[in-house]
């Protein structure tokens, strides 16, 4: 029997690193509730039953040994390393050198002062033999990445540490290691992340992802050293998702491909075509190590030669293998104006089609950037194997504005965000209707963060939603622009304008939810971490007020010392099984 703290207290698997040797790998493994993460070894021949080795994260290796994060430090298999007063963020071990970010070991002061809370996360060295601490970058540094050689740095900075303006305005530079120099290899992409090293015959280049434009999602730009100049490698119609450094020639690259994911040689095309989600990717050249899940397997490290057939060598939730889990189908059906879309359709256990109809969730995913992959859809969240295994059936959207379907498919949303892509949910709603699969009389819809946004969003445009929950969503985007850390320049790319460009109309109110509370019949479970700095709680309390003053059915639910994601086990654990009594008793 599924439970909700079956699902919370269950394991998942992330940050997989491949030995030097190519014969091990290591891998974080957490619980999906706040906990205390593991480090774990699996053999890459799967000769051995994977073991864990301490408590810890992110793990990564020297030549001769394996290091990791434990309490915010470094630390090997015998202890921390040495002692540092504020968390490291990130760290690269090297051959006679720790490299890694933290801030200043200042303690924040209790009068907060904008211009002076402002403490940038350096970049810093340590050496083992010595025990000398050096700091190499005094810049803000959000990246880094080691050449092959260890001869130089990789580094993407920011001039503050606020989001706003930080992620607009990154810098990609490098770092000499013997002379000390560095070269700026000037302005780099919004967002910039993930660099890594390659050298072709005509020298060294450093890759990254990072987005053309604020709307539209990533590429992957190329900047050969010698000129320095930022070359967008990816074809419009690819949408890279984590790119790899191999020991010699070009990196590899995830890419979503639909409900799929494939593997990419940057600059050569597909390598592999991975059926299902894989978010994570490590490779010596010849070995690939990613992190998988399908449609009735949840997350698991998976491995084999590059181009060829994968090998599950990790098993993190064996307490899922009992459970008869609602089926899981592939949807794919054309918008109102033609265009293709796809998506989800999860039934209930042991149902078919001709069981229906069904009372139909809708579950919209975040973003706008992101998707629904054909994976396992179990978590915190209330998903969509929570809802079916309670009788529900659930359709899984990926309307416009997501990843997947190309640059142009996710830019269309631009200044334009609750239009196309909530005709292309509507669309999808009525076939399902039309298929004899959804009960008209009984359709609900969820969604968090961007999704939170379409739930707002849907009950505004229409009454045929009997209940709605709202997870961190966004009802008003003039205060999300004033008050939410990705900042004005974002917030109206998304939604067309910022408040303080004259008296109005403004393009923003068309397009916010809380211009169309008035219309509101649909009962809405409103639920908001109180300390949620992407999309602050005062969106949660807008839209608790419009809807309390015009006598909307709806209830306002504030879990403390929450952000944008819940992370506490009770809270988790509230969530989950408030959102089936809110359904149950609506639908």
């Amino acid at each position: 029997m599924l439970t909700a703290e079956l699902i919370v207290d269950s394991r998942v698997p992330s940050n997989p690193a491949l030995s030097p040797d190519g014969r091990w790998i290591a891998y974080q493994v957490s619980t999906i509730a706040k906990g205390v993460p593991e480090i774990w070894l699996a053999a890459v021949d799967g000769g051995e039953k994977p073991r864990k080795l301490a408590e810890g994260s992110l793990p990564r290796w020297s030549p001769d040994s394996l290091y990791f994060l434990r309490d915010g430090l470094i630390h090997t298999e015998d202890g921390p390393l040495f002692a540092w007063r504020s968390e490291i963020t990130a760290f690269l071990p090297m051959r006679e050198r720790i490299v890694f970010i933290a801030e200043d070991e200042t303690p924040a002061a209790e009068i907060w002062v904008w211009s002076e809370s402002l403490r940038p996360a350096r970049l810093r060295s340590f050496d083992p033999r010595t025990g000398e601490i050096m700091t190499l970058i005094e810049d803000h540094v959000v990246d880094v990445a080691r050449r092959q050689d260890d001869g130089a740095l990789a580094v993407v900075s920011w001039p503050t540490p606020e989001v706003d303006p930080g992620s607009l305005e990154p810098r990609l530079s490098v770092l000499d290691l013997e002379t000390g120099e560095r070269r700026e290899l000037g302005r780099a992409a919004f967002e910039a992340t993930g660099p890594v090293w390659w050298r072709d015959g005509g020298g060294w280049h450093v890759a990254y992802l990072g987005n053309p434009e604020v709307v539209g999602g990533r590429a992957v730009f190329d900047v050969p050293v010698e000129t320095g100049e930022h070359r967008n490698l990816t074809p419009d119609a690819a949408c890279p998702v984590k790119l790899a450094q191999v020991d010699s020639g070009a990196p590899l690259m995830l890419v979503a491909d639909g409900l799929d994911t494939a593997l990419h040689r940057l600059g050569a095309g597909e390598v592999s075509l991975w059926r299902g989600q894989a978010d994570a990717l490590a490779s010596d050249g010849e070995i690939v190590v990613t992190v998988l899940s399908t449609a009735h397997r949840p997350m698991d490290v998976h491995c084999g030669l590059i181009g060829g057939p994968l090998t599950r060598v990790s098993d993190t939730a064996p307490e899922f293998a009992e459970i008869s889990w609602g089926s899981q189908e592939r949807l794919s059906y054309k918008a109102s104006d033609g265009h293709m879309l796809d998506g989800l359709l999860v039934l209930p256990p042991g149902r078919t089609r001709a069981d229906g109809p069904f009372s139909l969730v809708t579950r919209v995913h975040g973003g706008p950037y992101d998707r629904h992959a054909d994976r396992f859809m179990l978590g915190w969240f209330p998903s969509a194997q929570w809802l079916a295994l309670a009788g529900y059936a659930v359709f899984l959207p990926n309307p416009r504005g997501g990843q997947g379907h190309g640059h142009e498919f996710a830019a269309s949303v631009g200044g334009r965000v609750g239009l196309e892509e909530w005709s292309d949910i509507e669309t999808g709603i009525d076939l399902l209707i039309a298929e004899g699969v959804a009960d008209p009389e009984r359709l609900g819809i969820v969604g968090g963060s961007h999704g939170g946004y379409m739930t707002a969003w849907a009950v505004g445009q229409t009454r045929r939603f009997k209940a709605a929950l709202m997870i961190a969503g966004i009802c008003d985007w003039g205060m999300l622009a004033a008050t939410g850390e990705l900042g004005p320049l974002v917030e109206s790319a998304h939604a067309g304008s910022i408040g303080w460009e004259g008296t109005g109309p403004h393009r923003h109110d068309q397009l916010s939810p809380i211009s169309y509370a008035s219309k509101i019949e649909t009962p809405v479970l409103i639920v908001h971490g109180a300390d949620d700095t992407n999309v602050p709680l005062s969106q949660a309390e807008f839209f608790h007020r419009a809807l309390r003053h015009f006598g909307v059915e709806h209830d306002l639910v504030v879990y403390p010392g929450e952000g944008h994601r819940i992370s506490e086990r009770e809270h988790q654990l509230d969530l989950l099984r408030r959102s089936r009594e809110w359904f149950a008793r609506l639908l």
